[in-house]
C-alpha cells in the first residue's frame, strides 16, 4: 500500500538513499534537510530544505498528512568531528532539539509511526578497550558510558522515543547503526568516516609522498562497517517487525584500521607505507552483535566489506579526476 512518507535527514548520505528506496516501493516521499543530497539529486517527490531545529517548520512539514517518518536528521560526523569535542554543543543541542520537534508535531498531528536513526555510539566505552573483543549487544547500553556527547545524545534521544511511545500510543521502531559507508558519502569536509578517508588517502598516494598513508591512533583499533545498500534493507527490515527496543544494524566482521589501509591498498593495486600519527579515536574495538536483529526480523546483513569497499574507492578516486 502506497504511503505518504517524510524523511528527515534527506539530505545526508544514508537519507537520500533512503528515499529512493522508498520511491522504488511505491510510496510518495517529501524530503527534508538543511541542504539537498551534496553528490545526487533527491527522489523525493517534495524536498524542503528546512533547518529542522525550527519546531515551527517541523510543525508544517508533519501536518502534511504524514503516514510514516524516518528520522536520520542529526548533527554528526566522523572521529574528527565527533571526538575533538568542537563541536559538542552543537551535537547535543541540534540533534536533541530536531527530535523534540518531531516527536512533539506527531503527537499534535496524529501521526503514530516513526523510525528512529540511533548509533552504535551509545554503547559504554568500558566495553570496547579491547580491540578484539569489544561487547555492543544491545542489552549492555546500560550501565551507560558513551565515548562521545554525539553518543550521549543518541541514548537520550532512544528514550525520549520510548517516552512518547508509552505516553502517546506512537509505533517507534529505532536501530543502532554501525559505520555505514559507499559512494556519495562525506569523503573530504572533515564529517568523513574511516573508509572513505582512508580511500580518499590511498586514492591520493603516490611515489612523490612515498606512498605513506596516515592513519589515526595505533592502527590496531577496530570497527565493522556496513555497506549502505544492507543498511537501507535493514531499516526496511526493523520497521516492518514487531520489535519496538532499539536494535544493532551492522556488520559483526571486525577490521584494524591498519588492515583496512591495507585492503584498499589492494583494491588500488597499491604498494603503501602507513604511518600511524595521533588523532581522535574514539574507542578501541566496536562491531555489531547481530543475534538480536536476525531474532526479530529472521534476516541479517550481507558481510562482503571487500566489494563495498571496491564500489566506494572506485567513486572517490573518480571524484579526485
Amino acid at each position: 500500500m502506497s504511503k505518504r512518507i517524510l524523511v528527515c535527514g534527506a539530505g545526508g548520505f544514508i537519507g537520500s538513499k533512503l528515499v529512493t528506496s522508498l520511491k522504488e516501493q511505491g510510496h510518495y516521499v517529501i524530503g527534508a534537510d538543511v541542504t539537498t543530497p551534496r553528490y545526487e539529486t533527491t527522489g523525493a517527490d517534495k524536498f524542503f530544505c528546512y533547518d529542522l531545529t525550527n519546531a515551527v517548520l517541523v510543525d508544517e512539514l508533519v501536518s502534511m498528512e504524514i503516514d510514516e517518518i524516518y528520522q536520520l536528521a542529526a548533527d554528526m560526523g566522523g572521529a574528527g568531528y565527533i571526538f575533538t569535542g568542537e563541536n559538542d554543543a552543537n551535537i547535543m543541542s541540534n540533534s536533541a532539539a530536531i527530535n523534540i520537534n518531531i516527536l512533539n508535531s506527531m503527537v499534535a498531528h496524529n501521526v503514530t509511526d516513526v523510525f528512529y536513526s540511533s548509533s552504535a555510539c551509545a554503547y559504554p566505552e568500558f566495553n570496547q578497550v579491547d580491540p578484539e573483543s569489544p561487547l555492543c549487544a544491545e542489552y549492555s547500553v546500560y550501565p551507560a558510558m558513551p565515548d562521545s556527547e554525539y553518543g550521549w545524545e543518541k541514548l537520550f534521544s532512544e528514550r525520549l522515543y520510548a517516552s512518547y511511545s508509552r505516553n502517546y500510543n506512537l509505533r517507534v521502531r529505532i536501530a543502532r547503526l554501525h559505520n555505514v559507508f559507499g559512494p556519495c558519502g562525506s569523503w573530504d569536509n572533515g564529517k568523513e568516516k574511516a573508509p572513505a578517508a582512508l580511500c580518499r588517502k590511498v586514492a591520493e598516494a603516490s611515489p612523490e609522498n612515498n606512498n605513506v598513508v596516515e592513519v589515526w591512533g595505533p592502527g590496531n583499533q577496530t570497527r565493522s562497517f556496513l555497506y549502505i545498500d544492507e543498511a537501507i534493507k535493514g531499516i526496511h527490515h526493523i520497521m516492518a517487525s514487531d520489535y519496538n527496543k532499539p536494535v544493532n544494524l551492522g556488520s559483526s566482521t571486525m577490521i584494524a584500521m591498519n588492515d583496512l589501509a591495507l585492503l584498499i591498498a589492494s583494491i588500488a593495486n597499491k604498494e603503501i607505507s602507513i604511518r600511524n600519527i595521533p588523532g581522535p579515536v574514539g574507542v578501541m574495538g566496536r562491531t555489531s552483535d547481530n543475534a538480536l536483529i536476525e531474532k526479530v526480523t529472521n534476516w541479517t546483513p550481507d558481510e562482503d566489506l571487500e566489494s563495498g569497499l571496491r564500489k566506494t574507492y572506485t567513486w572517490i578516486n573518480g571524484q579526485l579526476g
